[in-house]
């Protein structure tokens, strides 16, 4: 049971100091987005999506065809 809390508070730790999608104080810092590198590419993570056409792009994609 020790091993686990301090496996978590110790994962905890590393996301809050290094990850930059941890925000902790929002008043100095209000969008954190802008001190992000663009040049980084960033995890996303969708699990079971369903993806539906756009009817606009279909229309694009079928006139540069």
């Amino acid at each position: 049971m020790a091993f686990a809390a301090t496996g978590a508070t110790t994962a905890s730790l590393y996301f809050l100091f290094t990850k930059p999608d941890v925000i902790l104080n929002k008043s100095s810092n209000p969008e954190p987005w802008e001190r992000l590198d663009p040049s980084k590419p960033q995890k996303l993570i969708t699990i079971n999506q369903e993806w539906k056409p756009v009817k606009e792009l279909e229309i694009v994609r079928s006139l540069t065809k």
